[in-house]
């Protein structure tokens, strides 16, 4: 199959005009301009998208697709409050709710062009969706407790959980991994034994240094998440005493832990560090999953992007919870993460709609240590490929399809996904719509109403 088109970016090179992919047995064969393409191999099926780019598919380091049914429940308030009152909503769902959720959150990323996704879940129901899907995945296990009593059980648990889901996963297209959930909700010990599991390359990610409440919980002792610091429960149901502060910030304290001597560790946020954090997050090779897009929803800051990048740091990008952000939309992350970055930084280290772009698809990649496989349009690489629509009247005319991707595309400007070389999404016939879904989506609204 040739895929022709006005631009093609392979991102790990400049852009090509007037290009073509071609796409066989499930990977990329040849790459380069359409009319060498289309004389060197004349009688292969040809589709062109016109005034378009094709790209590689985004890979959204961090989300929570089995939530994409909350969206909108919980607006207008900062991340610690939005973060209380999720959890109450959270015990309405039986297990078909998280499935079908999951499920919607599923179909919603594939049309906004996402092949690859980073999920951390609870329940196993992201795994599901991508699995009938048919998009690529990174999902991790969510495990936590701050009772001491429940660790063994807890982890125990979790880890039956990984090595069943890996005997029902294809590990060409989904890796299994543990996600300690959060500093404020893991006993340290948490940390520690999912460290030792990680040494063996199972991929490991954790929430760090996401929001003021955090840091102020780990350095302090107090915090809205501290059990006896406000007149407002956690709501973890546990009887433990006061949190002690440690006088560190988070990224410092789980250095404690030995999480960062796993080898493929991602950190989802880092908003609230310092220089001498991102350089013990270099010294580790910690990667990033940069969320700005949730982090300026719920008030919780902004991320450093910069920094990292100047440090060297793998550094992806994620959309996060649909019931934090109301809509998996990677250009919109792109959109906005530069807008904060430039806004912030004025002149220093003035960050480029090709640096996002690279940063959404082939850094994701490098993030997840999967830049061997997608991530950039190379030969011999899987074809996970994306075409945008550059065809709308606030795009022309075009100049550089990097730039009228970021600051003029949108979710609805996905044309096809296609991962793996099967097109799983075609805007002109689009048949990824699912109406038992959208009609439990109205069950589960009204229970979540309660």
């Amino acid at each position: 199959m040739l895929l022709v088109a006005r631009y093609v970016l392979p991102v790990s090179k400049p852009h090509i005009e007037n290009g073509a992919v071609l796409v066989r047995d499930g990977r990329i064969e040849d790459i380069g301009y359409a009319t060498k393409l289309k004389t060197r191999y004349p009688d292969e099926e040809t589709i062109d998208f016109g005034l378009s780019a094709i790209m590689p598919g985004f890979i959204d380091t961090h989300t929570h697709l089995e939530y994409s049914a909350m969206r909108g429940l919980i607006e207008d308030v900062p991340y610690a409050a939005w973060k209380i009152h999720l959890e109450e909503k959270e015990k309405l769902f039986s297990l078909q709710d998280w499935n079908d959720s999951a499920l919607l959150g599923a179909l919603e990323a594939l049309r906004s062009g996402i092949t690859t996704i980073a999920d951390i879940t609870k329940t196993g129901a992201s795994l599901r969706a991508i699995q009938e899907v048919g998009l690529r995945g990174v999902i991790y296990r969510e495990v936590g407790t701050m009772d001491r009593k429940e660790v063994d059980e807890v982890f125990s648990a979790a880890i039956a959980d990984v090595e069943h889901w890996r005997e029902i996963s294809d590990f060409e297209s989904i890796r299994i991994g543990i996600a300690p959930a959060a500093l404020y909700t893991c006993h340290p010990l948490i940390f520690q034994r999912a460290a030792e599991y990680a040494m063996d390359g199972t991929p490991l990610a954790l929430h760090l240094a996401g929001s003021k409440e955090e840091y102020d919980f780990i350095r302090y002792g107090s915090s809205i998440f501290s059990v006896h610091s406000t007149e407002q429960e956690r709501g973890y149901g546990i009887d433990m005493p006061p949190w002690l502060a440690t006088g560190t910030s988070p990224v410092r304290y789980i250095l404690n832990w030995g999480v960062f001597r796993a080898p493929n560790v991602l950190a989802i946020h880092c908003v609230q560090v310092d220089d001498e954090d991102i350089d013990k997050l270099v010294e580790y090779d910690v990667a990033i999953a940069v969320c700005s897009r949730c982090n300026a929803q719920l008030a919780m800051g902004i991320p450093p992007l910069t920094k990292f990048i100047k440090a060297g740091l793998r550094v992806g990008l994620g959309t996060d919870s649909p019931a934090a952000t109301d809509a998996t939309d990677p250009i919109l992350d792109m959109r906005l993460g530069m807008l904060l970055q430039r806004a912030v930084n004025t002149r220093s280290d003035f960050i480029t709609a090709a640096q996002m772009i690279r940063l959404a698809t082939l850094g994701s990649a490098e993030a997840l240590r999967l830049d061997d496989q997608i991530g950039s349009l190379e030969v011999g690489k899987k074809a996970d490929i994306i075409a945008i629509d550059l065809s709308s009247s606030n795009q022309a005319p075009t100049h550089d399809p990097n730039s009228a991707i970021v600051h003029t595309a949108n979710q609805d400007s996905v044309m096809m996904t296609m991962v793996g070389g099967k097109i799983l999404y075609d805007r002109e016939h689009e048949e990824i719509g699912n109406n038992r879904i959208f009609s439990r989506v109205e069950e589960m609204r009204i229970k979540l109403r309660k």
